[in-house]
């Protein structure tokens, strides 16, 4: 089975159910779990045709709001590990966080042979419903781009 799977999470109802997914994989192969939360530095692209320098520029502000929503993530998903999986007792769970800026579908590709990952389980879709038509979604990205199996879960 898997030794190590990766876990992107962005908060959302799909990701939640791929945290269940996860922990279910973790509970039969005794798998260890990196979690990450990937900051996207600027906004999305928008096809508006607008010029950038009419869209509002995020502050340093901004970025820590998300940071901090990043941990708050990934604090819920250990709760939740030691909860439901561990009933309090994880002892053979290794778990690593990892908190990124970048462009998320790269971000996760990347981090695939850094981490000697294995299996990617991740939400078919997250937050960004617009994203998902304007530039494609981050999911379907990484399908595209990994080069390990990815579970993607509706």
């Amino acid at each position: 089975m898997y030794k190590k799977i990766l876990l992107p999470t962005d908060g959302s109802e799909n990701s939640k159910r791929a945290n269940k997914h996860a922990l279910w994989i973790v509970d039969k192969s005794n798998a260890d779990i990196v979690i990450m939360y990937v900051i996207e530095p600027h906004f999305p692209e928008l096809a508006t045709g607008l010029p950038l320098s009419t869209l509002p520029t995020p502050d340093e502000r901004f970025y820590e709001e998300i940071r901090e929503e990043g941990h708050q993530i990934i604090d819920n998903f250990k709760q939740e590990l030691e909860d439901v999986q561990c009933k309090g007792i994880c002892k053979n769970t290794n778990l690593k966080s990892i908190i990124t800026e970048g462009k998320p579908s790269n971000e996760i590709v990347n981090i695939l042979d850094k981490e000697n990952i294995e299996l990617v389980v991740m939400g078919a879709s997250g937050r960004h419903g617009l994203d998902r038509f304007v530039v494609g979604s981050v999911t379907e990205r990484v399908v595209r781009n990994a080069r390990k199996p990815v579970m993607v879960i509706p």
